[in-house]
């Protein structure tokens, strides 16, 4: 039985990182048109989920987290809107470095591993309810 609690711990761990990591991704695509009010203010910065695994000596198993959540360093994009209050003196504004298409992948990767770790909960559920149902004859 130690087994399968240890399983459903480890599931439950890749959830909770998962769940974590959408929740970053959907903040980047909240904000992907984010400026900043004057010239001078920075917009949005993109951020980037990180991943942790520890050792838990109760379950005898790796465990993975949500690390720290880094901001993504690379250039913002610059586009020219010379009426915009964030525009520059050549009326460029400059607009978050969240590209869309790529937070569409990741969150759609990240679904997929949550589901992939919800398919191991279901699966151990119903090896546990298979293993008392022979117990019971």
């Amino acid at each position: 039985m130690a087994d399968f609690l240890s399983t459903l711990a480890i599931a439950a761990s890749g959830l909770r990182a998962q769940s974590g990591r959408m929740r970053v991704i959907s903040e980047n695509l909240a904000n992907a048109d984010s400026t900043g009010q004057t010239p001078t203010d920075d917009p949005y910065r993109r951020q980037i989920p990180s991943f942790t695994s520890s050792f838990d000596r109760a379950l005898g198993a790796e465990i993975v987290r949500l690390g720290r959540i880094m901001p993504d360093t690379s250039d913002f994009e610059m586009r020219l809107e010379p009426g915009h209050p964030a525009a520059d003196a050549n009326g460029y504004v400059r607009y978050p470095n969240v590209n869309p298409l790529i937070e569409a992948v990741d969150l759609q990767e990240a679904q997929r591993s949550y589901d992939a770790n919800l398919n191991v909960i279901t699966a151990t559920r119903d090896m546990v309810e298979s293993t008392i149902a022979i117990l019971k004859r």
